[in-house]
């Protein structure tokens, strides 16, 4: 999986990717959902939040290259296979 290098920018095309399968009536709520959930990803709240958390996990050689909003939609929706 490449989830890991994954950035926030394709996390969103990924979840926009998804939102444009979703077209039946029972579909709708969770379209819906997924659309708040990629505005909190573009929000600046949660930009400075994964720098921040970026900074200290790096610093501590927990991760590296890690997108947190990629491994979510990536686990969500499937990693793409290379």
């Amino acid at each position: 999986c490449t989830c890991s290098f994954l950035d926030t920018d394709r996390a969103l095309v990924l979840l926009e990717e998804y939102c444009k399968k979703l077209r039946k009536p029972e579909e709708q709520q969770l379209k819906k959902a997924i659309k708040k959930v990629m505005g909190i990803f573009k929000s600046s709240l949660f930009q400075a939040l994964l720098g921040s958390f970026k900074k200290k996990a790096t610093r501590h050689g927990t991760i590296s290259h890690t997108s947190l909003p990629a491994a979510v939609a990536c686990d969500v929706l499937g990693c793409p296979k290379d």
